[in-house]
């Protein structure tokens, strides 16, 4: 059984979404942290969001600039996202697990789990997480509108699996599938860099038990400062239950 502990990384894995100033923005699903699908209630006709599952691909991270430190994630989360589709109300509260894949000044990879409360920090699980892995996350509550979860991830390549159960007082808001730029903490505040990755191939998605039914339309892309495009979601696949991802790309197919 994988354990957790605080997390001594200068990151913190599953920051809020961070929308671009309108200025900037590529569209109006665009943002400077995040990539991948949100789901809001507003959207979804007033729907709150108990439960939510995702399967991913732990994706390869490559340096994309010499010399440069790059972090990534990939994570499943209720809440910290946009609760109607044209993403003018965000949410304020976040609960999320995942991996992170980042890459130092040296071009040297190194691969983690995590899981956070947002406005807590992250805690590492001690599981082993290497490119290639498949990975099952869940976040569950225990009972509807009780405020508390449980929390799952699970490399189903290696047989490892983390369980804890934990109170949070979510809004039920917002779900949402992510690879994500961290935030960088200290003297390099800021959110970090993009390495390359592969395609995390995201598959089983579910919210509340059932097929997410995901939309192109909720669809949200990477920019950079110049309102560029540096990732992006595929469209969903045949069964609206997973998509792909592609960094340093204008769009994803």
């Amino acid at each position: 059984m994988a354990t957790a502990s605080a997390s001594a990384a200068l990151t913190s894995h599953g920051q809020l979404l961070r929308l671009a100033p309108p200025g900037v923005r590529a569209n109006t699903n665009s943002s400077s942290n995040w990539f991948g699908y949100n789901q809001g209630t507003l959207e979804q006709g007033s729907k709150l969001f108990n439960s939510i599952t995702g399967d991913w691909t732990v994706p390869t991270a490559t340096q994309h600039t010499a010399g440069q430190a790059e972090s990534s994630s990939d994570w499943i989360g209720i809440g910290g996202g946009c609760v109607d589709s044209g993403c003018t109300t965000t949410d304020s509260t976040l609960i999320q697990t995942g991996t992170e894949q980042d890459v130092s000044s040296t071009g040297a990879a190194s691969y983690s789990a995590w899981y956070e409360l947002v406005p807590a920090p992250s805690l590492t699980i001690s599981m082993t997480v290497a490119p290639g892995d498949h990975m099952h996350a869940s976040l569950t509550e225990v009972v509807p509108d009780s405020n508390t979860w449980t929390i799952t991830l699970q490399d189903v390549t290696r047989g490892e699996t983390y369980t804890t159960t934990v109170p949070y007082s979510s809004s039920h808001a917002t779900a949402e599938w992510i690879e994500e730029t961290p935030l960088l903490i200290g003297t390099n505040a800021g959110f970090a860099s993009l390495p390359n990755l592969t395609n995390p191939g995201w598959t089983s998605a579910t919210t509340n038990g059932a097929s997410a039914g995901l939309k192109s339309t909720e669809q949200m892309d990477l920019i950079d400062s110049n309102g560029n495009v540096i990732g992006a979601p595929s469209a969903p696949n045949s069964t609206a239950n997973g998509f792909d991802e592609c960094t340093w790309a204008t769009t994803c197919s």
